[in-house]
């Protein structure tokens, strides 16, 4: 797990020279922020890149009558939809901040013509947005191609292998924002949960002890490539 760095020290960054690194931060601002902050709303038009320092960052969307749903979450060190920031479109998602957490702002412009002389830097970012590309198409995988006790199977999972504890997984947010992700209601949640326990699990409030991981795993199916390294910006 990414710890946090000074900027400088950002993956983006690793790769140029000195000089460009200065100038790319001369006038970028570090800002922390506490839970609950809303960084820029869906439909704006970014004015900065935001890349994650520490904590992270949930990305929601909203349709026209209302109904919000959580899309992902962006974790350090990585940027956070650079694909509007290059392109000057309107972001297509809210980002708010669920933790207390440090972003780095980079004006989008000094972005996008630091990318258009740079090679290197233009080959950062388009792997930050292949990364990102093959998370969503893992994402729209899972959702696809799973029942809702599947995934809510694999979450836990998933969940319980990040947090280092194989016997047991707690939930980091409230049950209707984790099934909102996972594209069911919070009452399918709550019956996937109940189905489970037939294949080895045990609720206890937020935390999900596993009692039987192999006959759990048989039941859900894991699968690499949707649950792989790349996939772990599920809001897990």
């Amino acid at each position: 797990m990414y710890e946090g760095a000074a900027p400088e020290e950002l993956p983006l960054f690793r790769g140029l020279p000195a000089s460009r690194r200065t100038d790319l931060l001369r006038n970028a601002m570090v800002h922390s922020v506490s839970p609950g902050t809303v960084l820029f709303e869906q439909g704006d038009v970014p004015n900065f890149q935001l890349i994650v320092l520490t904590g992270s960052a949930q990305l929601f969307g909203r349709s026209a009558e209302g109904r919000e749903v959580l899309i992902e979450a962006v974790r350090a060190p990585d940027l956070i939809i650079p694909a509007a920031v290059l392109t000057g479109a309107p972001y297509l998602m809210q980002a708010r901040v669920p933790e207390p957490s440090r972003f780095l702002l980079i004006h989008a412009a000094v972005l996008r013509a630091a990318v258009d002389a740079d090679p290197l830097l233009a080959h950062a970012v388009i792997g930050s947005l292949a990364h990102q590309f093959r998370r969503m198409v893992r994402q729209i995988k899972n959702l696809k191609l799973r029942t809702a006790t599947q995934r809510v199977g694999c979450y836990l999972l998933a969940l319980s292998k990040r947090q280092g504890t194989p016997d047991r997984a707690v939930l980091p947010f409230e049950k209707t924002l984790i099934a909102s992700e996972l594209g069911i209601t919070r009452e399918s949640f709550s019956r996937a949960l109940s189905s489970l326990a037939q294949s080895g699990i045990r609720v206890d409030g937020q935390t999900i002890a596993i009692l039987d991981a192999p006959r759990l795993a048989a039941e859900c199916t894991p699968d690499p490539l949707i649950d792989g390294a790349d996939a772990e910006d599920f809001a897990i």
